[in-house]
């Protein structure tokens, strides 16, 4: 019989006091000179990323010769919310390399800010690729191909040279090998690989030379979390709350952060719940001795009663 896979519940979540319900998961955090100085769950165990993958695969953009000003990476890095200042970005990094949007071949998506969102329904509009959260991504693997000398088409085919690029860059940053190929939300594939491999790559980024693929994504997004996500966004908040902190929100519970120093911290929410993610992550910064005062605001996720805060979702451990 196969090893029943461990489980460790990560956060509580109370309603006046009472344990209404738990999830379970795992997180990381690392030292400044690398080592684990925190840790729960199974943090080596192959996880898939999903958007906290960009900025790696930013870097391997960056290497194959994308040529792109600072509010462009950002984007590319990003899980934007389809706002106008998103949407204007994307189009101007597609015009850049002589595109437009009709090259995009993401998922089709309703912008994420829900006034966005109303303001294109009443106007008729429908989901679009450019409005949804990835198409920075993909604007810039398209752009990345063009002066690569790569075809456009089939870009997303994990066979694409851009694809064993963007593999490669990854497999070198989180210093693992991956385990298995997916596809993500967005049509683009998705590597397998540990947290713990995740969190040291953020690092790595925060630790790359002045003017490297590695600090060029750390900086552009440190210096715009508006473009990185968007009104209401968590990862937004968090990164204005934290000077030098680059944070990177993904799908199915999973979040990462780095602080300049290369103090980081990855997490991963077991049933894919975000109300946990957050909670988690700020024990595990806490835990490498990052504070800010705008932290203590986000280390709970409120649990609500008739619209008004009567418990919270925090982190156990």
């Amino acid at each position: 019989m196969p090893d029943t896979p461990t489980v460790t519940v990560v956060a509580v979540v109370e309603r006046n006091g009472f344990v209404e319900g738990s999830h379970t998961g795992s997180a990381v955090a690392l030292a400044a000179d690398g080592a684990v100085a925190f840790s729960v769950g199974t943090p080596d165990a192959p996880m898939l990323p999903r958007s906290c993958l960009k900025p790696l695969q930013a870097v391997g953009m960056l290497r194959a010769g994308l040529a792109v000003d600072d509010a462009e990476l950002a984007i590319v890095c990003a899980s934007h919310n389809g706002e106008p200042r998103h949407v204007e970005v994307v189009q101007r990094l597609l015009a850049r390399a002589g595109l437009d949007e009709t090259a995009l071949d993401n998922t089709p998506g309703w912008p994420q800010d829900s006034a966005t969102r109303r303001e294109l329904t009443i106007a008729g509009g429908k989901p679009a690729a450019i409005t949804q959260n990835c198409s920075g991504k993909h604007a810039g693997m398209l752009a990345t191909c063009v002066v690569a000398g790569w075809p456009t088409d089939g870009y997303r085919d994990p066979s694409h040279p851009l694809q064993g690029a963007l593999r490669q860059s990854t497999e070198e940053l989180t210093g693992e090998t991956v385990s298995a190929t997916t596809v993500d939300g967005c049509g683009a594939p998705m590597f397998a690989v540990p947290l713990t491999g995740l969190a040291r790559a953020f690092a790595r980024l925060a630790l790359g030379a002045a003017g490297s693929p590695e600090r060029r994504c750390f900086d552009v997004m440190v210096a715009q979390p508006g473009l990185v996500g968007g009104r209401k966004r968590d990862v937004t908040q968090l990164m204005e709350a934290v000077p030098d902190l680059m944070a990177k929100d993904g799908a199915e519970g999973v979040y990462a952060a780095v602080m300049s120093d290369g103090r980081a911290a990855a997490v991963k929410i077991d049933d894919g719940a975000a109300r946990a993610r957050l909670p988690v992550l700020v024990a595990g910064l806490r835990a490498v001795g990052v504070d800010a005062p705008g932290l203590s605001e986000l280390e709970t996720t409120a649990v609500l009663g008739h619209g008004e805060p009567v418990g919270a979702v925090r982190f156990v451990g």
